[in-house]
């Protein structure tokens, strides 16, 4: 039997430790317990939350005025692969990292960069979670999903999931209800090739080099605390949501006037962060810059405090509760961001995590 509560906080359930009380909640440790809970509440025409390790959510101190399912589904299943690829079918509420950590153990490449992600596994199709050159989508072949609207279990392949840059057809939208995720990974001792120069600096080789899967997941997880992005219950900079924007995609327009605002605030000679980035619908080219860089040459550097919020002190690009704040205090900090990028650059950032109940 799933367990039912009233008015449980959910600060407890997010990395932030912010959020105020949900109306009901529901902890699901069945697939059935999940599709039961989630059934319950569009039936009873009830909002409906769907909570995981909480590390993408920024909740109102209102709460959730409906029904909170807490995703608490457990296993790991190895499936039949051929020509050197393993195909692992794994439940929503495995939580991710455990998961990397076993593949790597195990032998299976595909995800290691990726290690020191929080959260759990049904949220990175919603997010398309990447990091270090990686992204889930190279590796995701099918999601399976409750149907909410159809009232059924549906599995979805790659190409329905619709995956762009931390972005899918689950994100934004409440129709699906991640249920289990299968990732095809390669049955190898080494990485795959060391995509991101940082990363590749770190372990000294040079771009496309392969390495131990163990020596990529250690140098991943030193990067990830340097920075302040793998969970530590001592470290207050652990407090965030992650990356709290996502990285600005440009059209030649938008590029153009960027390139005109460095030169007029920094000096022609400074160059910025650029990356191409596929073709918008239009086919029209488009590219990525760093909305950390951003953030700090607009005067916001680590440690810039508003309240008692403030930007992490090992890196500018996630906001931090390092106690005693509320959801309010943060969106003050997030606006006071945004808007001084936009002021300086000319660039809308757009925030990474899923708000509930706010809005910037």
């Amino acid at each position: 039997m799933a367990v039912i509560a009233e008015e449980v906080n959910l600060a407890g359930y997010t990395t932030l430790r912010l959020g105020g009380p949900a109306r009901r909640f529901v902890e699901a440790t069945t697939e059935a317990e999940l599709v039961a809970a989630v059934r319950a509440a569009d039936e009873a025409g009830e909002p409906l939350l769907v909570v995981g390790g909480g590390s993408n959510l920024v909740v109102s101190d209102d709460g959730f005025p409906g029904t909170v399912v807490h995703v608490g589904t457990r296993g790991v299943e190895r499936l039949p692969g051929e020509g050197g690829r393993a195909l692992v079918r794994v439940q929503a509420g495995e939580d991710w990292d455990p998961f990397v950590a076993r593949c790597v153990q195990d032998g299976l490449s595909g995800v290691e960069c990726l290690s020191g992600v929080p959260g759990r596994v049904g949220a990175t199709p919603i997010q398309n979670v990447g990091a270090y050159g990686q992204d889930v989508s190279e590796t995701i072949v099918e999601v399976r999903a409750y149907d909410r609207p159809a009232g059924t279990v549906v599995a979805l392949g790659a190409d329905e999931c619709r995956f762009t840059y931390r972005n899918s057809v689950f994100k934004g939208s409440d129709r699906y209800v991640v249920l289990d995720v299968t990732y095809a990974l390669h049955e190898a001792d080494d990485s795959q090739p060391i995509a991101y120069a940082e990363l590749a600096g770190r372990l000294g080789v040079e771009r496309g080099a392969r390495v131990p899967l163990k020596e990529a997941r250690e140098a991943v997880l030193a990067l990830r605390r340097g920075k302040g992005m793998v969970l530590d219950p001592a470290d207050p900079d652990t407090h965030s949501a992650g990356s709290f924007f996502t990285n600005p995609i440009l059209d030649a327009a938008r590029l153009a006037e960027l390139e005109r605002r460095v030169a007029d605030r920094l000096g022609p000679e400074t160059a910025f962060p650029r990356y191409p980035e596929s073709p918008g619908p239009d086919g029209a080219p488009r590219t990525k810059t760093s909305a950390a860089w951003l953030i700090d040459k607009a005067g916001f550097v680590k440690g810039h405090q508003n309240g008692p919020v403030r930007i992490s002190t090992k890196h500018t690009l996630a906001l931090t509760n390092p106690g005693g704040a509320h959801t309010s205090d943060l969106l003050v900090l997030a606006r006071e961001v945004r808007d001084g990028v936009r002021a300086a650059f000319g660039v809308e950032l757009e925030n990474e995590p899923v708000f509930v109940g706010v809005s910037l």
